[in-house]
């Protein structure tokens, strides 16, 4: 099973990684590195994926403003969205510290179902590697300075192939659309693609829309997505 919060973290933790985001460079970070959680949004929502997991924090996010549109349309969930499963306990506060996804909800899969998680982890890391080529920076040389450092992570062969894969494929929004096969997943990689954005370019921008088009989610509950995350609002 993929590792997606290992992946992150390892990413994360590359020291030269870490420096040219920080110095605001190019290269590398406006690539790979700016895509794994370290976007614009991305950096706002660190902590979580640390408290939570990945997954789980980006499924908190799609949760928290699905319920926060809910609430603003007077108690019924925006067009085209269904209603989470219910879970045992209490309906998570929503406030901008938003929580992790309940589990065993619609956003995300019971603990023990592995081939569930493993399936959503693919979709949403696919989702940030797209986001990722959409400004068109990730060019021949740079994906062969991603790989040269990927290749110096601790990370398993099966974590790195994908991450090799999906970086050598052509952007292809069909495949990231395809595991969304209910309106959660479809907000859950929408999520995803947003904290993947390092400065909303107009590619970005345009990417985006596209993509929230695609997926066919309701404007109100995309526009939450957003505030909570911290992002300017979509156009």
């Amino acid at each position: 099973m993929i590792d997606v919060n290992r992946i992150l973290d390892a990413l994360q933790n590359d020291p030269n990684a870490r420096r040219t985001a920080m110095i605001g460079g190019g290269g590398v970070a406006a690539g790979l590195a700016a895509s794994m959680l370290m976007g614009g949004s991305g950096r706002k929502m660190l902590g979580k994926a640390a408290k939570y997991g990945a997954v789980a924090a980006i499924g908190g996010l799609a949760y928290h403003a699905w319920q926060k549109s809910r609430q603003n349309a007077g108690g019924t969930p925006p067009a085209g969205q269904a209603a989470p499963v219910q879970t045992q306990g209490a309906i998570p506060v929503i406030d901008a510290d938003y929580e992790a996804a309940p589990a065993n909800s619609a956003f995300l899969p019971a603990p023990a179902d592995e081939a569930a998680h493993d399936a959503l982890a693919r979709a949403l890391l696919r989702a940030m590697i797209a986001a990722a080529k959409a400004d068109g920076k990730i060019d021949a040389s740079e994906k062969e300075r991603i790989f040269a450092r990927l290749n110096t992570l601790e990370l398993s062969a099966q974590d790195k192939a994908f991450v090799f894969d999906e970086l050598s494929a052509p952007l292809d929004i069909n495949a990231v659309i395809a595991p969304a096969t209910t309106p959660e997943i479809a907000a859950e990689i929408y999520a995803a693609s947003l904290v993947a954005i390092e400065s909303e370019t107009p590619a970005e921008k345009a990417y985006l829309n596209m993509l929230a088009v695609r997926l066919g989610l309701d404007q109100a509950y995309v526009a939450e997505i957003h505030a909570l995350a911290g992002a300017a609002s979509p156009v």
